[in-house]
């Protein structure tokens, strides 16, 4: 975070939250995903089977609508979410693209990714205590990056988030936007191919998790062998997509 306004000034708590979880998302977070999704028993809704691959179904359909939604605002236009010294930083005030619809589209995207995995899981507990949990910490996170770029960039930033919302895209002259940048594929495989291969990669898991605690491994066998298949082939794309970046960076030396 950049240094408050006056000496004297102190951030709001959510602020302050927001810069402490930005600092430590990338191992908060998962140590949190991990801790719910083994400590809680994934749950058949009415211990109804058919029920249950339903409900896997629209969580991975919730989690790819939100990784389709990342690929469409990285394609067209790249925002650093990572900061800089693990505090929030920006360069310029991003708002083309997906950014004159919502001013939020890949934290939007993470949420509903996560969402995704919490269906398939299923659990009550998971629901109760992840929901909040990372509801609270996006919206930290976003309120520490509001406070920083209020400083940063003044009235710029003011009128652009009177004008855009903040999570959910305005459609109106969505196509227009996007029409009017060029896509770029290969920005969209160098920064996302780890984050997608770990929620693909985990939502496989689930779904053998899922079925291993109602089920022996003998009765699902076929089905678990496909998932083990899928697993090795989103293993194999992530190497892939490792390899084409770093030899891109060898070629650029």
């Amino acid at each position: 975070m950049s240094e408050p306004p006056d000496g004297g000034y102190r951030w709001p708590p959510l602020v302050r939250y927001g810069n402490f979880v930005f600092r430590s998302r990338n191992a908060l977070f998962p140590a949190v995903l991990l801790l719910l999704f083994f400590a809680f028993k994934p749950v058949y809704p009415r211990g109804n089977e058919g029920l249950d691959n339903l409900l896997d179904a629209v969580g991975v359909l919730i989690a790819l609508a939100g990784q389709a939604l990342r690929i469409v605002t990285i394609g067209h236009a790249y925002i650093i979410r990572g900061g800089r010294n693990r505090r929030v930083y920006a360069d310029g005030l991003v708002t083309e693209g997906m950014f004159a619809h919502s001013r939020n589209p890949l934290y939007l995207g993470n949420i509903m990714i996560l969402f995704g995995l919490f269906v398939i899981h299923n659990s009550p507990w998971v629901y109760a205590i992840g929901v909040p949990f990372f509801l609270l910490g996006y919206c930290a996170i976003v309120a520490a990056e509001e406070g920083y770029l209020r400083a940063k960039f003044g009235e710029a930033y003011r009128t652009y988030a009177v004008n855009v919302p903040r999570w959910i895209p305005r459609l109106a002259g969505l196509h227009r936007s996007l029409g009017a940048l060029r896509f770029n594929w290969w920005r969209v495989m160098l920064k996302e191919y780890t984050s997608t291969y770990v929620w693909t990669a985990g939502a496989v898991l689930l779904l053998a998790m899922d079925t291993l605690s109602y089920h022996s491994y003998n009765q699902r066998a076929a089905y678990l062998n496909w998932l083990w298949g899928c697993l090795a082939l989103l293993t194999s794309g992530w190497g892939a997509a490792r390899y084409i970046k770093k030899s891109r960076r060898r070629r650029s030396r």
